[in-house]
């Protein structure tokens, strides 16, 4: 399908955030309206609160990105708003496995809903880190991500931001293997410590996918960001100087995060964009 003969792509956007102001969501919006406008892409998004106001999208959307947030991925169980967020994965689902649907939905999921997927699915374990991880960190391809496409022109090991107070790990291999899920990538190696890495990426299935850290990141907001007073000094006294200077100095590394805020995002909405009949 060529993209010139796509009139309208309709992408919803699921905000996890619980009604906090989130600069992964301005980058998310930045994103899709830079990626319409370069590719010649009328992409009209909607943005439904999840959390706080119980807004789950409908069906009739082409292409769904679902947000980090606050919080834990753990308390949420059994909550009204949880319980209509996985029943949305499940309409998801039974929508793709509709053989009579051509048309398939595509999902990204990240950090938040990630660790929600990865509950949904069944892909390992939930837990609380021991101390939180925040930074730019580097990520490493597993065995078979070289071939995913949404890493596609991206460096073995690439860097990610890194936001979280919780981690998937241990996955459950054999029910893995079972739904035909595929574990992408894991955190740094830290033979010093003797914890198991995370999990930091997953292909559920072959429409969704998600990234335990921010994909969606870029460096010039990002360290805008940090540079403000009021959060220079939160990073400040929450993890020291030293982070602080690390951060701004990998950000400004266009072979760190400017790599991937250019690829992994771009790549999905590009494939997602390249799998849809508009005949």
């Amino acid at each position: 399908m060529l993209l010139n003969t796509v009139k309208t792509i309709k992408i919803a956007i699921l905000d996890l955030n619980n009604g906090a102001a989130n600069e992964g969501m301005r980058c998310i919006r930045e994103m899709l309206a830079n990626y319409g406008k370069t590719n010649n892409v009328k992409i009209v998004s909607r943005e439904f609160e999840v959390r706080n106001k119980e807004e789950i999208p409908s069906t009739d959307y082409d292409i769904f990105i679902s947000s980090g947030g606050p919080g834990s991925p753990l308390e949420s169980e059994t909550s009204n708003w949880e319980n209509l967020y996985f029943n949305w994965i499940k309409s998801i689902e039974m929508w793709n496995n509709n053989q009579t649907n051509s048309q398939k939905k595509q999902v990204f999921f990240i950090c938040h809903s990630f660790q929600l997927a990865c509950r949904y699915f069944k892909i390992g374990t939930v837990t609380k880190r021991k101390s939180t991880a925040f930074g730019v960190f580097p990520i490493h391809m597993l065995h078979g991500a070289e071939h995913e496409r949404i890493f596609a022109g991206l460096k073995d090991p690439f860097f990610g931001v890194d936001s979280r107070d919780f981690q998937v790990i241990e996955p459950n291999e054999e029910h893995i293997q079972k739904i035909g899920a595929t574990v992408l990538c894991i955190e740094k190696e830290r033979p010093h410590v003797p914890l198991e890495r995370a999990i930091m990426g997953v292909r559920f299935n072959e429409y969704m996918i998600g990234t335990q850290f921010h994909p969606e990141a870029d460096s010039i907001g990002m360290s805008m960001y940090l540079q403000r007073e009021d959060k220079k000094q939160t990073v400040i006294e929450n993890h020291g100087f030293e982070k602080w200077k690390s951060m701004m100095e990998q950000l400004n590394d266009p072979d760190k995060i400017s790599m991937t805020n250019s690829h992994i995002l771009s790549n999905f909405i590009r494939e997602s964009i390249k799998e849809l009949n508009f005949n």
